[in-house]
C-alpha cells in the first residue's frame, strides 16, 4: 500500500459507499476479504492507497466489479447539521454507537453518542486501532481499561488515550451509561 495521493483519497470515499450501500460494517468487509479492520478503515479515510492485487481482493468481498467501482461517482454528504434521529448507528447489541454523518470520508475526527445498557461491554478481548480517543462520561458508569491501567468514571468524567493501547469499555453500575466521544483520524 502506498502513502495517501489524491487517487487514494478517491479510492476510500468509493470503498466506503460501496461498502455501505451493501450494509457491510467494515469489519465484515475486512472478514470477507481477509484483511484487517484497520485496512479498510484507512483506505477509506484515505490515509493509504491499496496495490491493485488488494483492492481486488476487498472489491470481491463486497461484491462489485473493478470497472463499476472506478465508474462510480459518490455523492458528497454537505450536510452540517444532524437531528438526533439521523446519527448512523454503527454499534450492535447493548452498545449503542451514534455516529455524527454517514461518510466520513475526508474528515479528520469521529464523533459519537455511546450508549452501553446495564452489564454491555465492547467485548473481553481489547482492541486497538491508529488514532487519538477521548470522550465525556454523561450519565452512569463505565469502566475503562487502556492497557494495563483500569479506572470506573461517572458523569463529567472523562478520558483521552492513544488509541493504539489496546483498550475495553464496560457498563457498570445500575442505570445505562451515556458518553459523548471523538476519535481522530476516524479509524474506529
Amino acid at each position: 500500500m502506498r502513502n495517501m495521493d489524491q487517487d487514494g483519497l478517491e479510492v476510500g470515499r468509493k470503498l466506503r459507499a460501496f461498502r455501505e450501500r451493501a450494509g457491510l460494517s467494515q469489519r465484515a468487509l475486512a472478514k470477507r476479504a481477509e484483511v484487517t479492520n484497520s485496512t479498510i478503515s484507512l483506505i477509506e479515510a484515505g490515509r493509504v492507497s491499496p496495490s491493485v492485487g488488494a483492492l481486488k481482493r476487498i472489491l470481491d468481498g463486497i461484491p462489485v466489479g473493478m470497472s463499476e467501482f472506478f465508474a462510480f461517482e459518490p455523492a458528497k454528504d454537505p450536510t452540517v447539521f444532524y437531528p438526533s434521529e439521523e446519527l448512523t448507528e454503527i454499534g450492535k447489541g447493548g452498545v449503542s454507537l451514534r455516529q455524527i454523518g454517514s461518510d466520513l470520508y475526508g474528515r479528520a475526527i469521529m464523533i459519537l453518542m455511546e450508549t452501553y445498557d446495564k452489564g454491555a461491554d465492547t467485548g473481553r478481548v481489547m482492541y486497538s486501532h491508529e488514532a487519538e480517543e477521548g470522550g465525556i462520561v454523561i450519565s452512569g458508569r463505565i469502566e475503562v481499561t487502556v492497557g494495563a491501567q483500569r479506572k470506573i468514571l461517572g458523569p463529567g468524567d472523562a478520558y483521552y488515550f492513544d488509541s493504539r493501547n489496546p483498550h475495553r469499555f464496560r457498563q457498570v453500575g445500575e442505570e445505562k451509561c451515556v458518553i459523548v466521544s471523538a476519535c481522530t483520524p476516524p479509524t474506529f
